[in-house]
């Protein structure tokens, strides 16, 4: 670990206690989606689309009706008109009621394989899944354009006739107004651009693709709804925003959020991925048909089919720089594919492509369009990757051609504080300097690589952070534990990371704090656990309510005391101090003590409240990869791996390791293995875990993590988001190590086998 020399010395914050929620999880006990068991409960299954682009022309489910066990089957005509009401979609994605409820259950036309075009709902999951084959649909096939380029040109098929191309920004030009697959334009501007390519002495300018990757999350969607007959419907679902869910059920199904309580169980896994809802609408509108609970969920399949991915990009990076590294000029042209409906992340893409540099002259243009594929989804720093490997790609390019060593012209380039950023606002404290001088420094970067074919890349990557709503309620116990009551969903450690945050608040030990996770009837409204956001907000809350309970504590010791509450004070060791008594002797009490004489002293004491806090910090991250890479096979290997980030400060340094590793092997996953493997009808050729290759521990050496703290000023604790960033380095990194091992640059993720051996082949002649 690199730390700060003005970094506070905390008690709690920094070590590494036993996460609350381990005992339950490690014995089983926990309790998941799947697990949700009501008397009555009925299964619900879904028809889906054979075909990626069709018109629906008829749907008799006379026979699934009438097969013994099956209790109701439903269409899109079963949920009410949906209108064109804004809904987000987590991590700043944007959709329509309409388009939302299109993709749950389509209504004249079907625009990706997959997509939902009836359910049937019986006493028996397998009763379901036979009367799925007794439902009749009669398509009208149309032609499928799967490739995002293709959809932008004229001659392609247009999958909406209404849709016409959206500004984002002021800068962009809007098209012609005709029906079009490019639901969107943004366009980021700085300086002259022409006037910077002019001062280069070199120019690079190169094209990349990438391809739809998974979240890869273990734990397929799942939900389970029940409608009382009060009206009152409670869902149970794994998600990583109940009260997102709650808003968008409310839209969809058209009734007050009041009338709705989500559940939300365990997790297992999300990234992003769980954000959206696909079958909790499905399951609600059974459940008030049949006055029963109805349980559904997907097969691994029906995940990769019909969830949302992250966009397969096209991208061109043009850049300019002097002879003594200095970047003069970039121009950056998006293309991402955002699946059958509006909203990729292309946004986040272009604010981030550039972000860890400081360049005088630029343009960036971002087209969201659709194709026949499925809706795009969060993942893990949304658009990112993909732009930032572009970018990522030339600079090390340029690096090479100028015979500068790559950290070199990065820190001559390096964003700092002030630095502007795309969308106008200028940087605050930010450690883009700190993170590359820590991978110049590091041992692995100063070794020797050696043998044949073997290679070595470095990267950066950047992810600006959010923060949001949270909720939480404290009640102290008479022992001198605390019941932490909240609504955050739990991914990666959050318990413990906030039991550690309100105890470090208390002086106190983290596990004297045990959290509690509850549905949106049992807490004020709370965001997602989504962009890197959980720890940050979650935070400020935690500080706030333990400055409360301080103050409570601080009130009634006054009063057991009998003196004024201006001569107590709250100790950060957790010890309340009064004035002396008569005799002299100095008053005291721990937390542990007033906690045992509340009840008899006026009660006990509690406290809640919401915050909504802005101020997240951005972070950076820089990866130092080796490699080699078997010529005969294509075959790379990756043979030592470093990630270096900025984490403001580490709460619990086990849970950042474990993010940043995690994240690493994602990314490496998009930069060799993973790809969504398309036919030429629309059809992904590779639905399985067996055939979608991900990385495992076999494939991985041991990730050496190096944690740089640069707290973030705007935050108690000085905590920045570190769950996005490290997905962003690796594919530009691994790019550059092959490069380095066999000379050959590659523009095409993932540099799978097949893609290597084609570029060898390439070059030979």
């Amino acid at each position: 670990m690199v730390a700060t020399p003005e970094k506070p010395q905390y008690k709690v914050i920094g070590t590494r206690p036993i996460r609350p929620d381990g005992t339950d999880k490690v014995i089983g006990r926990a309790e998941y989606g799947i697990d949700v068991r009501l008397p009555g409960m009925l299964y619900g299954r879904i028809k889906r689309s054979p075909y990626a682009h069709a018109i629906i022309k008829r749907i008799d489910a006379s026979k699934a009706l009438a097969l013994p066990g099956v209790k109701a089957v439903i269409t899109h005509d079963d949920f009410p008109p949906p209108g064109d009401t804004a809904m987000t979609m987590g991590e700043g994605g944007v959709s329509t009621a309409r388009f939302m409820l299109e993709g749950i259950m389509a209504s004249k036309k079907v625009l990706y394989r997959g997509q939902p075009v009836a359910a049937v709902c019986a006493t028996d999951h397998h009763i379901a899944e036979d009367a799925l084959e007794l439902i009749e649909v009669e398509y009208e096939p149309l032609p499928v354009v799967s490739d995002v380029r293709e959809a932008m040109s004229d001659a392609a098929p247009v999958l909406h006739e209404n849709l016409r191309t959206r500004d984002m920004a002021p800068l962009s030009q809007t098209p012609s107004d005709k029906p079009t697959n490019i639901a969107s334009h943004l366009r980021f501007a700085r300086g002259d651009v022409q006037a910077g390519f002019a001062a280069a002495d070199i120019v690079v300018e190169r094209e990349f693709e990438t391809s739809m990757f998974h979240q890869g999350y273990i734990e397929p969607h799942n939900g389970t709804a029940f409608w009382n007959r009060d009206g009152k419907l409670t869902v149970w679902c794994s998600t990583q925003g109940s009260f997102s869910v709650r808003a968008n059920l409310a839209t969809l199904l058209q009734i007050p959020v009041s009338q709705i309580n989500v559940i939300p169980m365990e997790i297992g896994g999300g990234f992003g991925g769980k954000l959206v809802v696909y079958l909790e609408p499905i399951a609600a509108v059974f459940s008030k048909i049949t006055g029963k609970p109805v349980k559904m969920m997907m097969t691994r399949d029906e995940v990769f089919e019909a969830t949302g991915p992250t966009s397969g990009t096209y991208i061109r990076v043009k850049m300019g720089a002097k002879k003594d590294g200095t970047l003069t000029a970039a121009e950056v042209y998006l293309a991402y594919e955002a699946g059958a409906f509006p909203g990729s992340p292309v946004g986040a893409g272009a604010t981030c492509a550039l972000a860890p540099y400081d360049i005088e002259n630029y343009v960036i243009d971002g087209y969201d369009v659709v194709v026949n594929k499925p809706k795009t989804a969060a993942y893990r720093a949304p658009g990112a990757p993909a732009a930032e490997f572009a970018v990522e790609s030339v600079v090390n390019e340029i690096a090479k051609q100028l015979d500068i060593d790559p950290i070199d012209l990065r820190l001559k380039n390096a964003a700092k504080e002030g630095t502007p950023r795309p969308t106008g606002q200028k940087f605050g404290r930010i450690g883009a300097v700190e993170v590359m001088q820590a991978m110049k420094d590091h041992p692995h970067y100063k070794s020797e690589i050696q043998g044949p074919d073997r290679g070595r890349g470095v990267a950066m990557g950047f992810w600006g952070n959010v923060g949001g709503e949270r909720s939480a309620t404290a009640a102290i116990n008479p022992d001198g534990t605390i019941k932490l009551v909240v609504g955050n969903v739990d991914i990666g450690g959050t318990r413990a990371a906030m039991a550690m945050m309100l105890a470090e608040t208390l002086g106190i030990s983290a596990e004297q704090v045990h959290p509690h996770v509850v549905g949106t009837d049992d807490i004020g409204a709370t965001g997602l656990t989504g962009g890197s956001s959980s720890a940050f907000a979650i935070g400020w809350t935690m500080y706030e309510l333990g400055l409360e309970l301080r103050k409570k504590l601080t009130e009634r010791a006054a009063r057991i005391w009998e003196v004024p509450e201006d001569q107590v004070t709250y100790g950060d060791d957790g010890v309340i101090r009064g004035p002396a008594d008569a005799e002299g002797k100095p008053r005291e009490m721990s937390f542990k003590e007033i906690a045992g004489r509340l009840a008899r002293t006026g009660g006990a004491i509690s406290a809640g409240l919401t915050t909504q806090k802005q101020g997240a910090g951005p972070a950076y991250g820089g990866h130092i990869v080796d490699v080699e890479v078997d010529r005969e096979t294509g075959k790379v290997t990756i043979l030592r791996y470093t990630a270096v980030q900025d984490v403001g400060t580490a709460i619990h340094p086990s849970y950042v390791e474990g993010q940043i590793q995690g994240g690493v092997a994602q990314g490496v996953g998009m930069a060799l293995t993973e790809e969504y493997y398309w036919g030429p009808d629309g059809r992904m050729q590779n639905a399985s875990f067996l055939d979608y290759r991900m990385p495992t521990t076999l494939d991985l050496p041991m990730i050496d993590t190096v944690l740089v703290e640069v707290p973030n000023p705007g935050h108690p604790y000085g905590v920045r988001g570190v769950g996005e960033v490290p997905i962003v380095p690796p594919m530009p990194a691994i790019q550059a190590a092959i490069a380095d091992a066999i000379g050959v640059n590659l523009y095409k993720a993932p540099m799978s086998p097949r893609v290597v051996l084609e570029a060898l082949l390439d070059k030979e002649r």
